[in-house]
């Protein structure tokens, strides 16, 4: 083998990976805007999180918000309908979990639901779980909670689902207390 084909040999080794890596640039190039376009627009973005003033808000009421496009109600329960609704805690629920993002249990009792420790306040999506419309409130239905009267679904004063063709219990989004009169969703 001569000094002419080892050099041969090393320019065309040049040449396969500056090809190679020019090919890779322009692929990642090519592919970014498709990747890109998953992210959420700055819109979105600026309504991950919104804080709600709950100082309004008189016992046995409740206050629907928008947020991220859908309905969220911020109910202040009375002591009677918490008293239902830690009485039907070992009721026959079609949803025995909660999906509280909020707390560690998973399970569907009030106590889980509810977002403070004495249980006046619950906040959940105002979404039916059935068909995504929205309930109407204010000890409606059956259980004295929430009845979506598109197709029959009775909520109980917890947001759970008791009768109805719904298979889940209201959601729960993620909420916490900024101080006594304000929320954050997100």
């Amino acid at each position: 083998m001569s000094h002419a084909d080892d050099h041969a040999g090393t320019r065309r080794d040049f040449l396969y990976y500056a090809t190679a890596g020019a090919g890779a640039v322009a692929t990642g190039a090519a592919v970014w805007p498709l990747i890109n376009q998953m992210n959420p627009s700055a819109d979105v973005q600026a309504l991950s999180s919104i804080f709600v003033d709950i100082s309004g808000i008189e016992t046995g009421t409740q206050l629907t918000v928008k947020y991220l496009g859908k309905p969220v109600f911020i109910r202040r329960r009375t002591a009677a309908e918490i008293e239902a609704g830690r009485k039907d805690d070992g009721a026959a629920l079609i949803d025995h979990s909660s999906r509280n993002p909020n707390k560690e249990g998973t399970d569907a009792s009030d106590a889980n639901r509810a977002m403070d420790d004495a249980g006046e306040w619950l906040v959940m999506s105002g979404v039916c779980t059935h068909l995504g419309c929205v309930p109407i409130g204010n000890a409606a239905g059956d259980f004295g909670g929430w009845f979506c009267p598109c197709h029959g679904s009775h909520y109980d004063t917890a947001g759970r689902i008791r009768r109805g063709p719904a298979p889940e219990n209201l959601h729960i989004p993620v909420a916490s207390f900024v101080d006594p009169t304000t929320i954050k969703l997100g």
